[in-house]
């Protein structure tokens, strides 16, 4: 008989094809799923990293950004940055805003005493690019002694404009209330909210003073003819002594790029998981509707239609669902961004508008295509080169493999999909080993499947029938044992992977908030009047904990023989080698750390540079005891001799530092101090009125504001990891059903032939329900392993959290996981009991 034309084969295909995808719902739901989830994925990816890009200048607030601490630039450095092109000069630092007209401290309202801000001074050439917005006014540098001031400081004191505010030893009038700061996200995280004067307005204040904790920005936007990376690399290699930090228009935010890159890992590793996942449910789906065809096939080869006709016929079906989930989780896809965007508030470091991004679209598409026919290939190369009489007996024979033919257009499609994979990731390699580790996880319950198989077969056959009957199912012929191991595998270990992934995450987020934390940070104390202080807090709570500490700024230029400036990339979790880092000074082990490693110096020590290092740091540099650790400190090189190691609990909420110096060396540098003080929460008030009345120039600290801020940041965060990683517990869940649609056939068969054997209804439902119960109490060891190395992976190696996952949390999560899919096992076995063995004997 000759091959059907293109034109027949639809028209089969068309009248076969229920209107409501009877049959193929779970290959539709599976492509969606995987698509939606790798379209969203690339398309907020993409309109983050194009937001950062396209508004690289305005974020950095110039080309280049040269910003160094405590200090300002020299004259002839000013100078030479002014050769390069406009320049544009600020210094931010942490102050205490006053209202004026709160005499002895009686606020307006419900208005605190006194709030922490992030006060800015600008000249008259800021912003060098994109505009400082006001609400009802339009932007211009103020006067010395006017201000402008951000809504949530505006909000917090109850002040509007025309109200005083008073910063230092200065008062200022509100000019406007600012309605967007256009370098705000390059400017990094931030204590409070943020006000702005001109820079004679903020030296008018008297809070610059030798020792301050400021920083100094140095923007400039360059002439023509120059490149900005090329400026930034040549100015880094000629002022690598000097401690200053650098950066360029193409990386101006280089916290908010750091936390693309690790959740654009994690949200890679959610939609590889995804789409892997969706191909086992397009597979089941498959396999399940061509077995609900089984009598339609057989019944075309007998009158004559080729393997060729039968695979062109059943691939339309498929392709036609399949090409309408693909369209529909692109469109989910692209509209989701928005929605993220709006869901993760502060947690995304911009919020870029709605705007579809073709490549991610189209990559999405493609792998969805590439899925779905390597997943349909192995169902239907059986269906059609089977003949028309194993088809007809093919709910207890289940032999039949594939063709070279179609094992060739698997391998290339397999092929194709890697190559894809791997082209479009970030991060190639990473996307390498997820797909190797993914792999290897299906490989592994693929061969606890045949082990299943092969000890079910030679195990004794128990006793009671029930139990017989469950352990038959695991190796008769037509078993699905394999496939329902791998469903139930993954599902699982899915569960157990969010539960780690959960209960570390909130660990995580309950110690940002220790046992014990103090209740004030004090910072820009005067060095020479440490004793009035003390005096104030005494005066103030007797019974305070006060620990006083001097702090300075460094930046390590090299440790060993290596300099800093050489590295063509830090070590990895060497956070503490970009840019400067809180240095101090003692005499004796500071509180919050424990010696390790060394000795102490004498308290009256003097001699050669020596310094306390962190274990941590050392051990990710390479360096111990006796090695040498160069520091910039104030632009002077210091090249210190380890003598120490320490653990450094950085969970007291204290002052700890990484470097720690004898006072010999660092004592007569300009400096502040700082202070923790830990008392009754009622005291609190008070003593910021009173130390603000002493000491005009310190910021006082609220602790339990900044654990807020904290908190609700790391719980949004939280809240975008988990309900990422639920798209893949769906997507699990979803194979699940479709092992159990897939061995519908046959377990109508058993259904069937025991009912007429005098079987109950409950006896079968039974004996399906001690054969989940079974394979769910093997996999659990196995899940439990697989789903923890797999959360541990997310939490160290991706976010850099600490692994501390509730151990009762995640067996509860097991158990309840094993039972919800037992029950969608009994629920699935539920329509069968209604089947009539005659009417069913007369269908096969």
């Amino acid at each position: 008989m000759n091959a059907l034309d293109w034109r027949t084969v639809w028209r089969i295909a068309r009248r076969d094809l229920h209107l409501g995808f009877r049959g193929l719902r779970l290959l539709f739901l599976c492509l969606f799923l995987g698509v939606a989830t790798l379209a969203a994925i690339g398309s907020l990816t993409a309109a983050i990293t194009q937001e950062l890009s396209d508004r690289g200048r305005t974020l950095l607030g110039g080309d280049v950004e040269i910003a160094m601490t405590q200090r300002e630039a020299r004259l002839g450095d000013k100078e030479a940055f002014r050769q390069l092109g406009t320049l544009s000069e600020t210094i931010r630092l942490r102050a205490m805003a006053q209202r004026v007209d709160q005499g002895a401290g009686q606020g307006r309202g419900n208005a605190p005493p006194a709030i922490l801000t992030e006060l800015k001074g600008v000249d008259a050439a800021y912003p060098l690019y994109g505009e400082l917005t006001l609400r009802n006014a339009r932007y211009s540098l103020p006067d010395p002694d006017h201000i402008l001031i951000g809504q949530a400081l505006a909000e917090r004191l109850e002040v509007q404009p025309g109200d005083r505010l008073h910063y230092g030893s200065a008062d200022f009038t509100i000019t406007a209330i600012m309605a967007d700061e256009p370098d705000r996200l390059g400017e990094g995280f931030t204590l409070g909210p943020v006000a702005i004067v001109s820079m004679d307005g903020l030296r008018r204040s008297g809070l610059i003073q030798p020792g301050s904790l400021y920083s100094s920005k140095y923007r400039i936007r360059i002439n023509p003819g120059f490149d900005a990376a090329t400026v930034r690399s040549d100015m880094e290699k000629a002022h690598a002594s000097d401690g200053w930090t650098f950066k360029d228009r193409d990386r101006a935010a280089p916290g908010a790029n750091r936390f693309i890159e690790r959740m654009g890992q994690f949200l890679s590793l959610i939609g590889l998981a995804a789409l892997v996942i969706a191909g086992i449910g397009v597979s089941n789906g498959v396999a399940s509707y061509l077995a609900g065809k089984r009598g339609g096939i057989a019944t075309l080869k007998v009158l004559g239609a080729t393997s060729a006709d039968i695979g062109r016929i059943y691939r339309m079906q498929v392709g036609v669902v399949a090409l309408m989930g693909i369209v529909a989780g692109l469109f989910v896809g692209a509209l989701l961004p928005p929605l993220i965007v709006a869901l993760a508030g502060d947690v995304l470091p911009v919020s870029p508008g709605f705007r579809l991004h073709p490549l991610p679209l189209a990559t999405s598409a493609a792998y969805g295509l590439l899925i779905a026919f390597l997943s349909t290939f192995p169902p239907l190369g059986r269906a059609r080169t089977q003949p028309a009489a194993a088809i007809f007996r093919g709910v207890v024979d289940m032999r039949g493999g594939l063709d070279r033919h179609s094992l060739i257009a698997m391998g290339g499609a397999g092929g194709l999909l890697i190559a894809l994979t791997l082209l479009t990731a970030r991060e190639p390699l990473f996307s390498a080993a997820v797909l190797g580790a993914t792999a290897a996880v299906l490989l592994l319950l693929l061969a606890l499947g045949w082990a299943v198989r092969r000890l079910a077969l030679i195990a004794p056959r128990p006793r009671r029938p029930l139990l017989r009957l469950a352990l038959a199912n695991l190796h008769r012929p037509g078993a699905q044992a394999a496939a329902l191991i791998v469903a139930l595998g993954l599902a699982l270990t899915l569960f157990v992977t969010l539960a780690g992934i959960q209960t570390s995450l909130d660990r995580e987020i309950r110690n940002v908030v220790p046992a014990k934390a103090p209740n004030q940070f004090v910072l820009d104390i005067p060095s020479v009047e440490v004793d009035r202080f003390r005096a104030i807090v005494r005066q103030q709570a007797p019974k305070a904990e006060l620990n006083i500490v001097p702090a300075l700024r460094g930046t390590i230029v090299a440790y060993g023989d290596q300099r800093v400036a050489d590295l063509t990339q830090l070590p990895e979790g060497a956070w503490f080698l970009r840019g400067e880092r809180g240095v101090t000074y003692s005499a004796g082990l500071p509180e919050g750390s424990d010696l390790t490693a060394g000795r102490w110096w004498r308290p009256d020590y003097v001699g050669p540079p020596l310094v306390s290092l962190d274990e941590e740091a050392a051990g990710i540099m390479g360096v111990g005891i006796g090695d040498t650790l160069t520091v910039s400190i104030l632009g002077r090189e210091i090249a210190a001799r380890i003598a120490s190691l320490r653990k450094v609990n950085w969970d007291t909420m204290g002052f700890n530092y990484i470097l720690v110096f004898p006072p010999n060396i660092l004592s007569s540098a300009p400096h502040s101090m700082t202070a923790t003080i830990t008392m009754d929460a009622r005291h609190d008030a008070a003593m910021t009125r009173a130390l603000l009345a002493a000491f005009p120039g310190v910021s006082v600290i609220a602790v339990g504001d900044v654990i807020d801020q904290v908190g609700t940041i790391m719980t949004q965060m939280s809240r975008a990891i988990v309900a990422a990683a639920s798209v893949a517990i769906l997507a699990g869940i979803a194979v699940l059903v479709g092992a159990i649609a897939a061995s519908r056939a046959s377990r109508s068969y058993d259904s069937v032939v025991l009912k007429t054997l005098g079987a109950t209804r409950w006896q079968i439902l039974g004996g399906q329900a001690i054969e989940y119960g079974l394979l769910a109490a093997m996999l659990a060891l196995v899940a439990l392993a697989l789903g923890l190395t797999a959360a541990w992976f997310v939490i160290v190696r991706i976010f850099e959290f600490q692994w501390s996952p509730d151990w009762l949390v995640i067996l509860v999560t097991l158990g309840g996981g094993a039972l919800l899919t037992l029950g969608i096992g009994l629920a699935g076995a539920i329509p069968l009991m209604s089947i009539r063995p005659a009417r069913a004997l007369r269908q096969l």
